[in-house]
């Protein structure tokens, strides 16, 4: 059970974030006009907004990265602030060596915060000697985590922090952000995980910040209802304009009508002119099918495969038939996209036999494969290559539905960002009909309206989906007829839908130990198994607990020693200083393991 790491809480101000009329630009192009916003004590904040709409360059000028070109940015005296980037970047050789780098320049050498707060997101002491860069992505994230709250931070800015998370390690930061104790701004395109950590919802819509109480659905209706309302006031002040001014063109010369006239001529100088809004770009695209008439896709039987010795994919066998939807879950490093890539014929099984019907045609999103793209081509060369058959027209218009209008389909691939590729590629697939979609975490860089509608286009697709994914939202809106578990060198095929999967399989943190209902339970059995529980639990920090006590008996006895001696030079004043340091951080470390040890021996109680 994790223990989380609580915050000293130092502001008590109504405030703890206020922006007063902020403007930015870029090159002249405004990303915000006059953004007025509070963050007040408690709040936990979603920030949603297009790509590129400036939710990143927000973070940074709340972090003091930038400066705004107008308007003030206010935060208390004191007030700590954390950045958890979305880009993780480690120069460390060990993971406590990593850690301590989020420590303040004057606590350097305090390393025990670094390892108390370590512990406390899972990390063993066998882990603080061990790369960075060997542990999985949802470790990774808690490194980076570490380095932000030794800090002790009052507020955190969580740029995309559940990029390359698989669902477990979401799972966990769920749970940790639903305990943090202070303020936090969220980014995220998973809008069914925000919604569950936020208590309000801020976007950036129209270079205009907007903050609400509620959630991402809550904040998207409110942005409709209020353009609505703009259009139809518009269009009502438009018509009482023409109505007035028809009147003054044909009244206005007639002396016994002048005085009206100049009446309604004044009338019309204080009806306020409303601009019709612009046409936002929106992806907007359906799936091109090709026809199938049979009912079996694809038969994959005893596939293996293995990138060393060690087996990845073993035994595995699949059917896909017309129409069903298929998702691949697991933990991160368990096969997921290698399997998908077999299936696609991307890769070659080392045993095993893989046959698809004459009628399938494949229509695949890799991860990979957005890195195939050819810088050197403008968007609407690459689509074309999907399909020779299709004309000028017809290019420019799939350019289009993926948000590339106009003279946008003529940029290159080159100074693309990462969004941006991924709807190049799926303006790749949507160029050449297709019955099965073969889909590696297509959502990773869309933003929350893009997603919506990929997951409209994929509920009205009526050939087969097979999906790589970590959104839970996207699981269940699937209306799954199979789901294929990744584990350890072992792939198992559920026949059901996510709820069903949660219900009778589960994830590894839910699995229960109860015997089934029609085996007697075993009492001595049980007691052996919860003793063993409990030891694998304690022992490490009884373990820990006897290694700190015996370092701190060793440092004492140099210590008496060197006074014994009456050792007086400044190398030895040094040393006796560095010892009297090393013995008060171990006995601060030795009273929170003896708090860890008294804490977990209640759980089990």
């Amino acid at each position: 059970m994790i223990k989380f790491y609580i915050p000293k809480q130092i502001n008590d101000g109504t405030f703890v974030i206020q922006f007063d009329h902020v403007g930015l630009a870029f090159s002249g192009h405004p990303l915000f006009e006059d953004a007025c916003f509070t963050l007040q004590k408690g709040e936990r904040c979603g920030l949603v907004g297009r790509n590129g709409s400036g939710k990143s360059t927000l973070f940074r000028l709340i972090n003091r990265e930038m400066e705004p070109d107008q308007g003030t940015i206010s935060v208390p005296k004191n007030y700590r602030i954390g950045y958890l980037q979305q880009h993780i970047r480690f120069t460390e050789p060990t993971l406590i060596q990593e850690a301590a780098l989020g420590l303040p320049a004057h606590e350097r050498d305090d390393i025990y915060k670094a390892e108390k707060i370590l512990f406390g997101l899972g990390f063993t002491e066998e882990d603080l000697e061990t790369p960075p860069d060997r542990f999985s992505g949802g470790y990774q994230l808690r490194l980076n985590l570490t380095k932000v709250l030794v800090s002790e931070p009052n507020c955190l800015l969580l740029d995309e922090p559940t990029n390359y998370l698989d669902i477990l390690s979401i799972r966990w930061l769920m749970n940790f952000l639903s305990r943090w104790p202070g303020e936090f701004i969220l980014i995220s395109h998973d809008r069914d995980f925000m919604d569950n950590v936020t208590t309000h919802m801020m976007g950036i819509h129209r270079e205009k910040l907007k903050k609400i109480k509620g959630t991402t659905i809550d904040f998207f209706q409110q942005v409709l209802s209020e353009e609505e309302l703009h259009e139809k006031s518009r269009v009502k002040s438009d018509k009482k304009r023409a109505h007035l001014q028809s009147f003054v063109d044909r009244f206005g010369a007639k002396a016994s009508k002048a005085a009206l006239a100049q009446s309604k001529m004044k009338m019309i100088a204080r009806e306020p002119v409303l601009e019709k809004l612009n046409e936002l770009s929106e992806l907007s695209f359906a799936f091109q099918e090709a026809p199938f008439p049979g009912k079996k896709m694809l038969d994959a039987q005893h596939l293996q495969f293995s990138y060393n010795e060690e087996p990845l994919i073993e035994d595995f066998s699949l059917e896909i038939e017309k129409g069903e939807r298929v998702a691949i879950i697991g933990k991160n490093g368990r096969g997921k996209s290698t399997l998908l890539r077999l299936l696609g014929g991307d890769l070659t099984p080392q045993k095993g036999q893989l046959e698809y019907s004459d009628n399938t045609r494949i229509g695949y999103f890799g991860q990979t494969h957005v890195d195939r793209l050819n810088g050197k081509h403008m968007i609407e060369e690459e689509i074309a290559l999907a399909n020779p058959h299709l004309n000028y027209t017809e290019i420019k218009g799939i350019a289009g539905a993926m948000m590339f209008s106009g003279d946008l389909s003529a940029k290159k691939i080159s100074v693309l960002s990462g969004g941006e590729k991924s709807r190049v590629l799926l303006g790749k697939i949507v160029a050449r009909p297709c019955n099965l979609l073969l889909l590696d975490e297509p959502t990773h860089h869309l933003d929350i309206e893009s997603i919506e509608a990929l997951i409209d286009a994929l509920e009205d697709f009526t050939g087969s989906v097979v999906m790589v994914t970590h959104s839970e939202l996207i699981l269940r809106r699937l209306a799954l007829d199979k789901i294929i578990l990744c584990e350890e060198a072992q792939q198992t095929v559920f026949l059901g839908n996510y709820d069903e999967f949660l219900e009778k399989v589960g994830w590894e943190e839910k699995k229960k130990t109860a015997p089934p209902k029609n085996i007697q339970p075993n009492p001595r059995q049980e007691r052996a198994e919860e003793l063993a529980q409990k030891s694998a639990v304690l022992k490490p920090i009884q373990k820990q607990i006897q290694d700190c006590e015996e370092k701190i008996i060793f440092l004492e006895e140099e210590q008496k020693k060197s006074f014994e001696k009456g050792e007086s030079s400044p190398e030895a004043l040094k040393s006796q200083g560095l010892r009297k340091k090393q013995i008060e951080q171990l006995e601060t470390q030795l009273y929170e393991l003896y708090e860890l040890l008294e804490s977990k021996k209640k759980e089990f109680e």
